[in-house]
Parts: structure tokens; sequence; C-alpha cells
């Protein structure tokens, strides 16, 4: 390839994206096509020719840029993809550049070295020791998985990465759970079926007595108790579970911790809000995603182990032509005898670059403006007679519900309506789910450029929304 081609690409590229935040909340948060509209956009054989640069770069700029979700918008309060730092946007670029492969060291060793001080970095803000272990991920799917299968592996003595799974056990977790621990156990092939998803209290916290009583249930019936998975920020509203009293139990009974933190493990950078995760400490393991609250691109997610052997025990297989004397001798660290996966990308230069653009102090302050912006939120809804809020928000998650007297079906349908609403305005987008079996509005700040204002303009456009709705279903009742 032309260098020059390259170098005048890249500064295009780079311009198109800097003018592209600068501008960004002048766009609607959702595009206004539709899903065949946006297939069409990009209908087209595989070409057989190439064309210059230049011109692939204004297909990108007319046909993605504008059509994208844009998580970057301050109005953007989903599914806890927040606006992206942009050191840590100029990292991935490298990244991408270097192509460094660091499953094995001899296709990376600067860039091995640089991802296991970022795992350092966030071992040391979790309280693990120097023994502690872990590597990135591409998620809370693949770290959750991770933890379960070392739990599996270390609670049966690693028989069963020979023998495979006999007999059935048992994980216990909220039913504020992530799907992730639903499709891990499947996969590490202890099946669905030996989840065990616990009733949670008025804070949507695990419920201790109901974790107790299903481990002894499990025990009378044969059934072996595997781990447990505590949640530290949940999807919803931000719980956190009692990490030390879920210790506590699992030391009784044998059992391996898991930590959830894919979301709330950004508060051990609070200084506002210190010790929401006291406990995480004690944990065998933890999930926590660099890329929901630490403001990395996608994707960056981290399996922390408190004893870092365990992943050696879990991943240790060498095949031959990945062996040579260093690493014999120990001397190159290989992360494909720590991990499941083989080729894995350079996902901590992303991570490596944000702290040291930012450190750790500038990222806290964004993670406690954004509780600060949620509690704005929740405040409003507590004041509102016609709108009342699950929870006060430990983190940045704020689930609210327009109480209107429908029954739950019309309110269900009432909910979606102005969600859907919303998204058509182009001002906002955010989601709706169900605890305990009604349903909210979920709102969730993970953007350094939402403020309190935001809350206000949207707290007033979504009332007057919901009684829209609410009109339009008393209008159509028969």
């Amino acid at each position: 390839m032309d260098v020059h081609e390259f170098r005048e690409a890249g500064h295009r590229a780079v311009d198109a994206m800097a003018d592209y935040l600068a501008g960004i909340e002048e766009r609607r948060v959702f595009p206004a096509v539709t899903p065949a509209e946006m297939e069409a956009l990009f209908d087209a054989p595989l070409p057989r020719a190439g064309m210059p640069l230049a011109q692939v770069l204004e297909q990108v700029e007319a046909r993605l840029m504008p059509n994208c979700t844009h998580v970057g918008h301050p109005g953007y309060l989903g599914l806890i993809t927040p606006s992206p730092a942009p050191a840590g946007v100029l990292g991935d670029f490298i990244a991408a550049a270097l192509n460094q492969n660091i499953g094995a060291y001899s296709i990376g060793p600067a860039a091995v070295s640089l991802e296991r001080r970022v795992v350092r970095w966030l071992a040391d803000l979790v309280g693990f020791g120097p023994e502690a272990g872990g590597h990135l991920t591409s998620g809370g799917m693949l770290a959750n998985l991770t933890g379960l299968k070392l739990a599996r592996d270390a609670v049966s003595g690693n028989r069963v990465q020979h023998e495979g799974v006999r007999g059935p056990s048992g994980v216990y977790v909220s039913e504020e759970r992530h799907v992730s621990v639903d499709k891990s156990l499947d996969a590490i092939g202890l099946g669905r079926d030996s989840l065990r998803a616990l009733p949670t209290d008025d804070a949507y916290q695990l419920r201790l007595d109901a974790l107790e009583q299903a481990i002894t249930q499990d025990r009378r019936r044969g059934v072996r108790p595997l781990a447990v998975v505590a949640m530290a920020g949940t999807t919803n509203t931000g719980s956190v579970d009692d990490l030390a009293a879920i210790r506590g139990i699992c030391d009784r009974e044998s059992l391996w911790m898991h930590v959830d933190a894919a979301y709330g493990g950004g508060m051990l950078l609070s200084r506002a809000h210190p010790g929401v995760l006291d406990g995480i400490e004690r944990a065998d393991s933890v999930t926590i995603d660099p890329h929901k609250w630490f403001y990395a691109p996608l994707d960056a997610g981290a399996i922390l182990v408190r004893d870092g052997a365990q992943l050696t025990r879990s991943f240790g297989i060498k095949p031959p032509y990945l062996t040579d004397e260093l690493d014999a001798a120990g001397e190159r660290f290989q992360y494909y005898v720590h991990s499941l996966e083989q080729s894995r990308r350079l996902r901590g230069l992303k991570v490596w670059m944000s702290f040291q653009r930012y450190g750790s102090r500038q990222i806290g302050r964004w993670i406690d403006d954004n509780v600060a912006v949620a509690r704005r939120l929740h405040d409003l809804a507590a004041a509102s007679p016609d709108f009342r809020s699950a929870t006060p928000p430990r983190m940045s998650g704020v689930c609210l519900r327009y109480e209107c007297g429908l029954d739950e079906r019309r309110s269900a349908a009432l909910h979606a309506r102005v969600a859907q609403r919303m998204e058509t305005l182009g001002r906002f987008w955010f989601s709706t789910t169900v605890m305990k079996g009604v349903t909210f509005f979920r709102v969730n700040v993970v953007n350094f450029r939402t403020r309190p204002e935001h809350m206000d303009e949207l707290f007033a456009l979504l009332r007057a929304e919901c009684v829209r709705a609410h009109d339009a279903l008393a209008a159509a009742r028969p």
C-alpha cells in the first residue's frame, strides 16, 4: 500500500471523527432510517476491483457515520455503552495498525507487557495481591464464562477438564443477573438447569436467606453446590449484593465466589462514593468491563483472579509449535496458557492510553458526575406524583415508572410506546425493563457529556409523552 495515500486518508479520517465528536449533540441519537433502508445502504456485490481509499472513506462518511447509534450523544442513556474517551479511540487505531497477536509472546512482546500492566492496575483497584492474574476479554460474557469455568475446574479438582461433567451442580445468582451467566453455564457443560435464580429484596440485592436455603436444598437433593455469582452493579439498577456476607457463605460451604462487576467496577475509581464495592477484594474471580464505565471503546472486558495460578491450571495446554526454550524457562509470559482465546488482539492499549492521558482521578470524576446526574433524575421522579423510581441509585442507573392507574398489561404497552416515541423524536434513547413483574423505563448514564440539565429536559419530555400515551390508551379502551 502507498504510505502517502495512507497518511492522507488517516488525516482525513481523524479530521472526520474530530468533527463528528465536536458536533455530536446536534445529531439525532438514533437514525430515522428503517432496517430495510439500512440494508440497502450496503447492498452491493463483492468488489472485484478496488478504488482509492479517499473514495472508500467518502462512503463511510456518507453511509455509516450518519446512521449509527450516537452513543457519545449526551442523550444516549441506553445499554451501558459509554461515550468513548478520545485517547482510547486513538489507542484502538494504533493497536489495529500494529496488529500484535498477544496470545503468544513471540507475536507481540511489548504488547504482552503493556497488557499485563493494565491487568495489574485493575487487580490493584480490586484489592488483589501480587499473586493475582487475569487478562482482557471481549467483554463481560467471556469474562463471566472464564470465571465460571475456573469455578467448575477448581471445585472439581480439575478432573472435569479430562472426564467431563458428572452429576448435577448448582450455581447461585440473583434474579437480576446478566444473561451471560445463563449462556456461560450452557457453554461450560453445566447446563442452564444448574442455575438458581434467587429472589432479591426491595433494593434488588440477593436475599441471603434465599441463598442459604437454596444451597441446603441442593445438598439434600444430591446436587453439588459449585459457585455463587455476586452482582456488583446490576444492569437495571446498579444494585450491589452483600459481598462480605456472600464470601462468608462461600467459605462455609466451600464454594467459588465470582463477582460480576462488569458495569459496577467503575465505582472503584469513585472518590465521592467510597466503599460501595467493599468485599470485592475477597472474591475468587471478578469481571470488570473497561468498555463500560472506564469509557474505553469496545471491546475491552477483563477477568481478574485472586490466585492467578488457577488460570494456568484451567487453560495450560501447550502445543509444540508455540513452545520455545525461553518459554520453558518461564521467561516469556504466554497468554494462550492463561485464557480461553488463542489469537488475541491488543485490547489493553486503549485502556493504557486512557489512564495515561486522564489519570484515575479524572475518570473517577466522570463517574461521580454520572452518579450525580442519575440522582437528579431519581429526585425528579421521586418529587412527582405520577412517577416513581424503583430505588435510589447507588450508581448511574435509574429505573422509573409512570404511575397511571392502568393494569400491568396496559402499563407495559404504555412504557413501550413512550420509549419508541422518544427514539423517534431523536433527542434521547433509553430502554424499558421488567423487574419483579413490573415494567419500568431504564435509564443509564455512562457519558461524560451528560449533565443535570439534560435530565430536566428528559423528564419534562418524558412526562408529556406519558400523558399523551395514557390519553391515547384511555381513548382506545372499549
